[in-house]
């Protein structure tokens, strides 16, 4: 063990003795023992007030304990990690990556990738991005240029490290990012191989939003005494999500969205099953005159950004996703989430619902069902212990309005661009 570990596990063990009430006085980021220069920058960034779970799991991360938290999405998860990283890199000297963090999707990788480079200030390189959908040849030069902190998708990590493109011997943090996801993706073999080529006595920090068998597994092969930090109940919507399931006819489906889309007047976020699903999907809401969007696996990564972009800032105003693709999301006023097709995992029901009612304002979470969806929406009551409303479509929506088809040929196609000359 380096003396700079041993150093770390002392002052762990001396500093956990010392002052075990210090972390009960902690309402802003200035009462928290960071650098002046971290305050700054969060202030800067209009980071104030910590959230439950950066309350609670920053301050023992910042001691170098290991942490595993559990917390709905949408809690502020990301600076939980990133603020005990920060001031580690600030305490330390460089040698190689010393930060590892571990992500399921390319979303969430550029979301946590875009936190770290808002608050490192300019002493500290930019992170090194890692992941597909990407030029290899950027990433690669990342680090090769001295990143000291790599955000990775699991894949393509291992890829690189099949090639010796990255070492990550001297890896002194490990995060792993909603965790329960990349076990839903079937990473657990090559996250157990990245976990094989890491100093066994690292920091680990462990954020999931439900803890099932796997997790569990890969918690007790990584964390050690680790502080647990639980928020709220992990199989429950937020209290702010009003539930609402409405039961249509199958060939009614498309309608009764329609309906709900024409009364919603903020940003709503339409979940599919399938990758073709969601395509035929947003294609047709966009012929039926409405502004939207969509992300899924097979679009190409600089795709899924301008889609993703446009429904931050308001420009798309209906975003229709897979559930893999949709993770990483990052859009605090989302108003209304439709469950167009149920998921097939009841708990990603409530990954779902949790991408509304965010940073403490109120939202609606509406399920279509029709046919055998019916008992799958019973299925998901049982499992998550909820009741969810039904109500009737004409009840809770505005008259059917007639739906407006755009010319799409004469305003995308035949419109007169710069330099163009029609015969």
């Amino acid at each position: 063990m380096s003396p700079l570990r041993v150093a770390r596990r002392q002052y762990v063990r001396s500093s956990h003795k010392r002052d075990p009430e210090r972390r009960q006085r902690l309402t802003t980021f200035n009462d928290m023992p960071l650098s002046d220069v971290l305050k700054q920058r969060l202030e800067a960034a209009q980071f104030i007030n910590p959230t439950p779970v950066q309350e609670k799991a920053i301050p023992p991360a910042l001691d170098g304990r290991d942490i595993l938290a559990t917390a709905q999405t949408g809690t502020g998860k990301t600076l939980a990690f990133i603020i005990p990283a920060l001031e580690m890199l600030r305490d330390t000297e460089p040698c190689g990556v010393q930060v590892l963090i571990l992500v399921p999707t390319r979303e969430l990788a550029m979301q946590v990738h875009g936190v770290y480079e808002q608050l490192k200030g300019k002493k500290l390189k930019s992170a090194a991005l890692v992941m597909g959908g990407t030029s290899e040849r950027n990433q690669i030069q990342s680090i090769r240029s001295g990143a000291r902190v790599v955000v990775a998708t699991p894949g393509r990590l291992e890829d690189y490290m099949g090639r010796r493109l990255v070492d990550l011997s001297q890896v002194e943090m490990l995060v792993l990012d909603e965790a329960d996801r990349m076990m839903d993706m079937g990473f657990l073999p090559a996250i157990k191989r990245i976990l094989r080529a890491l100093p066994r006595d690292k920091q680990t920090l462990c954020f999931s939003a439900t803890m099932g068998p796997a997790v569990s597994g890969i918690v007790q092969d990584c964390l050690y005494n680790a502080v647990r930090v639980e928020i709220g109940s992990i199989l429950k919507p937020a209290a702010a999500v009003e539930l609402h399931a409405i039961e249509v006819p199958i060939m009614g489906k498309k309608d009764a969205l329609r309906q709900l889309l024409y009364e919603q007047e903020g940003k709503t976020l339409v979940f599919a099953r399938t990758k073709r699903g969601t395509e035929r999907l947003a294609k047709e809401l966009i012929r039926d005159g409405f502004s939207a969007a969509m992300i899924h696996g097979d679009r190409s990564q600089s795709q899924r950004n301008a889609a993703l972009a446009a429904f931050d800032k308001g420009s798309i105003k209906v975003l229709v996703a897979t559930d893999v693709a949709a993770r990483g999301l990052d859009v605090d006023d989302i108003a209304h989430v439709i469950n167009f097709d149920l998921p097939q995992v009841p708990e990603d029901f409530i990954h779902r619902v949790g991408r509304t009612g965010r940073a403490g304002a109120t939202g609606m979470a509406t399920s279509l069902v029709s046919g055998a969806e019916v008992f799958e929406l019973r299925n998901i009551e049982r499992t998550l212990k909820l009741k969810i409303a039904r109500r009737d479509l004409n009840a809770t929506t505005t008259p059917k309005r007639e739906v407006k088809h755009r010319d799409t040929l004469s305003t995308r196609t035949l419109k007169r661009l710069p330099g163009e000359i029609f015969a």
